[in-house]
């Protein structure tokens, strides 16, 4: 395995374990979901919203194939992470709060650097690579594609109330609610 490969799997599993994780804390919500969106000023259904929307991404980005659909999905993920940096930003919070979501959105920019052709749309494989790609996807690689993204969900919902607490106390460290 090439370590352009291996640079690839190790970005996009770490963007879909978040955004995995991610939607399970917006769609149950979390505390710490409801507690930094009041923080942001967001309204309460922006959550559910977001979770939504981080279920689509997560699938489509690790599933096999779909190639227009990753570059949505991966835009999607950018402008989610991106866009959590600069409200946070904009309320004056420090890299303790945006730095996480800056470093995923960074990740989520390699992983779409680095995928291979069969996860590209034509136009946009790599200078030099010729012929046809085929992408069709086979029932090994979608077992794979549905088995990763169970144990992530699943993984996901155990550790919640676990996280559920951490994060409530990120919280009240970061001085967005008393104790």
């Amino acid at each position: 395995m090439s370590s352009r490969t291996i640079a690839y799997w190790a970005t996009t599993l770490t963007i879909v374990t978040e955004l995995a994780s991610g939607s399970v804390w917006n769609l149950v919500p979390i505390d710490w979901i409801e507690i930094q969106l009041h923080h942001l000023g967001f309204p309460h259904f922006f959550a559910y919203l977001m979770g939504a929307w981080q279920v689509a991404a997560a699938i489509v980005i690790i599933a096999p194939g779909l190639p227009l659909l990753k570059e949505w999905a991966y835009a999607g993920s950018f402008l989610l992470w991106s866009g959590a940096v600069v409200s946070h930003l904009a309320v004056g919070d420090g890299l303790q709060s945006w730095g996480v979501p800056l470093v995923f959105a960074t990740l989520a920019v390699a992983s779409w650097l680095l995928r291979p052709a069969d996860r590209r749309l034509p136009q946009t494989y790599r200078r030099g690579t010729t012929g046809q790609v085929d992408t069709t996807a086979t029932p090994r690689a979608w077992a794979l594609t549905l088995g990763v993204l169970a144990v992530l969900y699943i993984g996901s919902i155990v550790t919640l109330p676990a996280v559920d607490d951490v994060m409530r106390q990120n919280a009240v460290d970061l001085g967005w609610i008393d104790e």
